[in-house]
């Protein structure tokens, strides 16, 4: 997803934070911790996050390799050993 998507703009405050925590979560499964994360502010209509001011779109992009990063794990985990 580009910053500059106009899907970004119905993210809100709220939502953006629950996308945090599940960052937060999924995360510390594969080591990654982001001790500072949070909102920050709202530019041109859309929440930013601090990962150094990143766009939200950020967010779901690191949520969306977190989330495929997962499914290969389970899969891997799930197919039987010489298939």
């Amino acid at each position: 997803m580009q910053p500059t998507d106009p899907r970004i703009r119905a993210f809100t405050d709220a939502h953006i934070r629950t996308l945090l925590a599940e960052l937060d979560e999924r995360g510390r499964k594969f080591g990654l911790i982001f001790p500072s994360v949070a909102t920050d502010r709202t530019l041109d209509g859309r929440v930013l996050v601090c990962f150094n001011t990143a766009p939200a779109s950020t967010l779901l992009n690191l949520l969306t390799l977190l989330l495929d990063a997962d499914r290969d794990r389970d899969r891997e985990r799930n197919t039987p050993c010489g298939s």
